[in-house]
């Protein structure tokens, strides 16, 4: 067991249950084609890391996907539930630091992984900014459930409002690079993500003929 954990959150890959607001733009086959990429870079950004990993999945383990990790689903009415649970679940366990990343984010790396768990040792939270101003990435060295209570999850002032309530209370928070991930069809056709890969391109423009 290391000191530090990291925590993936995946969406199980179902037509139609992935990527609604993208799905408006390219139809359900090409929104589930981009999320299944965008898991895949997740999966090869968290490969190498020496730390402990979980893969808490939204309905049922998949056991092709971090075949050597820990795999588990995820509990609670609302994302913020779910991601308090499974903080609680690694505090309870002894890890020391905790890293939690969802996995729709196109330029992740193991480094602004690492670099989350760093930050937590002269920090008692991390966050990495999405630019929808919601975050890629939270980390915490301690347990703090009002992080998770009570935020206007998928609103543009959600990290703005988390870290004013922190700042009212002097927890120290370290902030990571701001990342885009994939909620609309400007983000995808924006992302390099996008414009390197030719074979998800012919794929979208194939079904979208």
């Amino acid at each position: 067991m290391t000191k530090a954990l990291v925590i993936v959150f995946v969406k199980n890959i179902k037509l139609g249950t992935v990527k609604t607001r993208l799905a408006k733009t390219i139809g359900d086959l090409g929104a589930f084609e981009v999320y299944t990429e965008l898991v895949k870079i997740t999966e090869k950004a968290t490969e190498e890391i020496e730390f402990d990993k979980r893969i808490y999945f939204s309905n049922a383990v998949v056991d092709s996907q971090w075949p050597k990790d820990f795999k588990t689903v995820q509990t609670g009415v609302d994302l913020g539930e779910r991601m308090m649970n499974a903080f609680q679940d690694g505090f309870d366990d002894g890890y020391e630091k905790i890293v939690l990343i969802g996995s729709d984010l196109p330029d992740i790396n193991s480094t602004h992984i690492e670099m989350g768990i760093e930050a937590l040792d002269t920090n008692d939270v991390v966050f990495g900014p999405a630019e929808d101003g919601g975050y890629y990435l939270v980390g915490l060295s301690k347990m703090n459930r009002d992080i998770f209570l009570n935020k206007p999850w998928s609103q543009p002032n959600l990290l703005k409002q988390t870290l004013q309530e922190l700042q009212s209370k002097e927890i120290s928070v370290s902030t990571l690079a701001i990342l885009n991930d994939i909620d609309t069809y400007e983000d995808l056709i924006a992302s390099d993500f996008y414009k390197s890969n030719l074979k998800l391109q012919e794929k979208i423009q194939q079904l979208n003929d």
